[in-house]
């Protein structure tokens, strides 16, 4: 008798120790700046429309033409970017640095810190991402006729 209470204590005890490793631990929740980040940076993203002070300008962003890349790590304060076929009308430079802004949900800092430093809003889903912002600079192509609001839609 004494050795079968010795034995449903050992089993009891196994069984406790076997479920308390079950179910419960919860890994901690992503960031906002991550879950952001990762929307942001899944694909490369492709120009859809484009308008500068509400007058349409895709026609010389041709379709797939002009293709922004976000690119960095997950808990990182501090991101990249790059743009290819950028057309001659472009306030885009060929590649940078970013960061989140105040509200990491719809604000980007592009070039923070530097001369260039250009605050943006922003909307994301899984497939499309618009980019607003207003641009007083010289061009970073052939041309100086960027200043305005500019609305970018993209894809992926």
């Amino acid at each position: 008798m004494k050795a079968f209470r010795v034995l449903l204590v050992v089993i009891s005890l196994g069984v406790i120790i076997s479920y308390s490793g079950c179910g419960g631990k919860s890994s901690p929740s992503e960031s906002t700046q991550d879950k952001q980040f990762g929307l942001l940076s899944a694909q490369v993203w492709k120009v859809s429309t484009v308008t500068l002070g509400g007058v349409d300008q895709t026609s010389l962003y041709p379709a797939g033409g002009l293709q922004l890349t976000i690119s960095g790590t997950k808990g990182q304060t501090t991101f990249n970017y790059s743009c290819a076929g950028r057309p001659a009308l472009s306030p885009w430079p060929a590649s940078g640095t970013w960061a989140f802004g105040t509200d990491p949900v719809t604000q980007i800092i592009r070039d923070k810190g530097a001369a260039n430093e250009l605050a943006m809003t922003y909307t994301v889903t899984s497939t499309t991402l618009q980019i607003n912002f207003t641009y007083s600079g010289a061009g970073y192509t052939r041309t100086n006729n960027v200043s305005g609001q500019w609305v970018f839609n993209f894809t992926k």
